[in-house]
């Protein structure tokens, strides 16, 4: 087995303390101190997650739209510039290979950010289909860092690093925009985007300027009890926002249409890669969904764990724990349309041998006050 990587940042994570996990082909911070503070002070205030794991795959060139368009089932020909796009690519058998963001930074010029496992996947599925197309592709997963500051005081912390400028355009940036900027003197793409539930920002900057930024926001942070979080909180986050994890929810077994993305294509009549195959599981409706679980019993339902109505099996979970903000299990699951469930539906989920009582719920668990 290969050695894994290490983010740009580890360094930083050593001197916190941090235990650490391997993530895809990285070496990630778990958590540095306790993931429940983590994950509360993200609710609260505000945290900080390095997310070099990510990929960064820059498309440019006269067909970069189309070719997009052409990779992934979402139509990026009306994407707008400054605009970003969560959608999918997916294998010709209809299979999702990964869920990812692209974001436009001009006509000919976009940032393609695949998941840390997937990057590897997703630049060989793009060079394999870019015969024919005017595009030039450069992969910059490795020269890149990412930086998230989630929560609701993430704005407060971050604008006053921002260059003069630029401030009040970063203040005013929507949700699934982005736009180049110093931040904290380093050269930085700003996205207000992320996967916890809050408002927040993820900025993008040189391996060489991370170390230096990463201080810098934990230093200008501190008043606001700011933490560094990390992959457990992470997970536990976007769980609590009903967001599908690839290899849990999302996988090369389901297509975009049990993800529920059906509408990202519905009005696309350009050709895409897997269109056939998944115009018609659309056509025929899905035979999966995935679908929220509760409970007010202690014992949380873990991945792969099954799913049952009376004696017949309707599905497995793919996610679970305990919800640090709502006190009570939580869950996410693969169940069976055929089974007909509501939100409310009482289900019995097995955990170790023993049937505890569910209820279908819907998703997001968990939505913060705008």
């Amino acid at each position: 087995m290969s050695e894994l990587l290490n983010s740009p940042l580890h360094a930083e994570h050593e001197k916190l303390g941090a235990s650490f996990t391997a993530f895809g082909p990285w070496n990630m911070p778990l958590k540095y101190n306790n993931e429940l503070e983590e994950h509360r002070a993200v609710r609260s205030s505000a945290g900080l997650f390095d997310l070099s794991h990510m990929g960064e795959i820059w498309v440019n060139g006269e067909d970069a739209a189309k070719f997009l368009s052409y990779c992934l089932i979402s139509d990026m020909t009306t994407l707008k510039v400054g605009k970003a796009k969560y959608s999918m690519i997916c294998a010709a058998d209809g299979g999702i290979i990964d869920d990812l963001i692209t974001y436009r930074l001009g006509e000919t010029k976009f940032l393609v950010v695949p998941n840390a496992g997937n990057a590897d996947v997703v630049w060989e599925a793009l060079n394999e289909r870019a015969e024919g197309f005017d595009v030039d592709l450069n992969n910059e997963s490795r020269d890149v860092a990412m930086i998230a500051i989630q929560g609701p005081k993430a704005a407060e912390i971050l604008i006053p690093l921002v260059e003069d400028n630029k401030q009040e355009a970063v203040m005013e940036l929507p949700y699934y925009a982005a736009m180049t900027g110093k931040v904290a003197r380093k050269y930085a793409f700003i996205c207000r985007t992320g996967y916890t539930g809050e408002d927040g920002f993820e900025l993008i900057v040189y391996n060489s300027d991370a170390p230096e930024l990463w201080e810098e926001l934990l230093k200008a942070g501190a008043e606001y009890d700011i933490l560094p979080c990390g992959l457990a909180a992470r997970d536990s986050l976007r769980l609590e926002a009903g967001m599908p994890l690839y290899g849990n929810e999302l996988s090369r077994d389901i297509t975009p249409v049990e993800a529920g993305m059906a509408r990202a294509f519905a009005k696309k009549e350009a050709d895409f890669v897997g269109a056939e195959v998944i115009r018609a599981r659309a056509e025929e409706g899905p035979q999966v969904a995935i679908t929220g679980l509760v409970s007010d019993q202690r014992r949380a339902a873990r991945a792969g764990a099954e799913v049952f109505v009376g004696d017949t099996k309707v599905g497995s979970v793919t996610s679970g724990q305990p919800s640090p903000t709502l006190g009570h299990p939580v869950a996410i699951a693969l169940l069976d349309t055929s089974a007909n469930l509501q939100p409310g539906d009482a289900v019995e989920v097995d955990i170790r041998g023993k049937r505890y009582p569910f209820s279908v719920a819907a998703l997001p668990f968990y939505k913060r006050e705008k």
